[in-house]
């Protein structure tokens, strides 16, 4: 560690132990200080918005936070301020913009990629169930995209997979070795243990996003049975340690109004979930069932549940369909991720399977500048009604016509699928949410 990143860890430490010890009195002091570290200014109304929660002890955010100061290990709350609000927040944003405007292309505030392809479940409508279960970017791989990552100005890592925690201690090591960095994994949390739970404590740089359905009926009914009952001991063992953690749901036809409920969320905080992270149903792969595509009932309904729940629950909600208002539109193609499949295939989305570079043949640097990666570029966002983020699902034929274009190829295992017939599979769901979207937005 360097001398000036070991003063900066000292800083934070003191001033986390003085907002513990009277967070009423310290946090509009913190977020003071944190506004004063923002010398871009562009986010003065974030920083509008958290004062307001700062001193408001009755707000959810606020009461939130002071759970967190309360019950989540001191080195985790040291890594999330140092590593996620000031690295990945503020540090990241001009470093990466320099960058962007010297070499030409997107540099993403994140990366997610897949230690392996292998798991120890078998989900119905996996995004990865076609992938080779045999592929793995081993450690010097991993090691090597961090490293030109940070050069970068990239400090958040994702991992999927796969179920990443197969490969549990070379995330350790990496987390080790990469201390500026954060890093969160989704996992079926099936092989979450004390150890995990111990060492994630003693690095405090990792996170946990725990894939879950909804209830037992419905977690068990793509992910297998007995699954939701390891989940539930998994999320227990993290929270009696103090790991924070949070929950990672595919919404589908025949589960949106139960994981999008009052109930259902309420019962995801009382387990000691910080966040939740939404993804709808996309039919990936030959055998993919169009029967679990979400209806623009169930679309709207999640849209209206999620604004609300964000209004009075400690709970930081994330819906990545529906919230294409707050983002500007679609996120991908290095906009502010990517997605480096466990092949090495740099993909634009964890759930577009189509890449014209591989990690292994060249620099993270040279798979940004990739066609299909411009083409993104060139065509962000796909739709001014910002409820229509997606190039696939949301745009009939944008996706189709930018790898056509670019010449990218498909990924996907054991055999590649043609474009225009994953176009053409979702064309139903697109036109019906087309319609309902033009509507919410007016």
């Amino acid at each position: 560690m360097s001398i000036k990143a070991s003063v900066a860890s000292s800083v934070v430490k003191q001033e986390l132990r003085r907002i513990r010890e009277d967070p009423a009195k310290r946090l509009p002091e913190l977020v003071n200080w944190a506004h004063s570290l923002d010398k871009s200014g562009k986010n003065e109304g974030m920083f509008r918005t958290l004062d307001q929660v700062a001193k408001d002890p009755s707000n959810n955010w606020n009461i939130m936070i002071n759970t967190i100061l309360k019950n989540v290990h001191p080195s985790i709350q040291e890594k999330f301020v140092s590593n996620f609000a000031v690295n990945s927040a503020f540090i990241s944003a001009p470093k990466r913009e320099k960058i962007m405007k010297r070499e030409g292309c997107n540099i993403p505030w994140a990366i997610l990629m897949d230690p392996t392809a292998s798991c120890n479940l078998h989900c119905t409508g996996c995004w990865a169930a076609d992938y080779r279960k045999t592929s793995n970017l081993d450690y010097a791989t991993l090691d090597r995209i961090i490293t030109e990552g940070r050069q970068l100005g990239i400090y958040m890592y994702i991992y999927s997979g796969g179920e990443p925690l197969v490969r549990s201690e070379d995330i350790f090591r990496l987390a080790e070795h990469h201390k500026d960095c954060m890093f969160l994994s989704f996992t079926n949390a099936t092989m979450v243990d004390e150890h995990f739970a111990e060492e994630s404590c003693r690095l405090g740089n990792i996170l946990l996003a725990i894939s879950i359905e909804g209830y037992e009926k419905e977690t068990d009914m793509r992910r297998g049975a007995g699954t939701y009952q390891k989940v539930l001991d998994a999320m227990h063992i993290l929270k009696s340690h103090g790991v924070p953690f949070g929950f990672s749901t595919c919404y589908h036809h025949y589960n949106a109004d139960i994981v999008g409920s009052d109930e259902w969320l309420d019962f995801m905080v009382e387990q000691g979930s910080y966040f939740g992270w939404y993804f709808t149903y996309m039919p990936l792969g030959q055998d993919a069932r169009l029967d679990l595509l979400a209806t623009p009932d169930d679309r709207e309904f999640m849209y209206h549940q999620v604004r609300k729940s964000r209004e009075k629950r400690p709970l930081f909600l994330i819906d990545f369909w529906n919230d294409g208002e707050f983002s500007g539109g679609c996120i991908a193609g290095g906009r502010s991720y990517l997605h480096i499949n466990a092949d090495g295939d740099v993909e634009p989305c964890a759930f577009i399977h189509y890449s014209g570079a591989n990690i292994h043949d060249m620099s993270l640097l040279d798979t940004l500048k990739q066609p299909l990666f411009k083409e993104y570029a060139n065509n962000q966002p796909f739709n001014e009604n910002m409820l229509r983020p997606c190039p696939l699902l949301d745009n009939q034929g944008k996706l189709q016509a930018m790898v056509e274009r670019s010449g990218a190829h498909s990924t996907q295992l054991p055999i590649g699928e043609d474009v225009a017939a994953l176009t053409e599979k979702c064309r139903t769901a697109a036109d019906a949410w087309e319609e309902r979207a033009n509507l919410l937005w007016e």
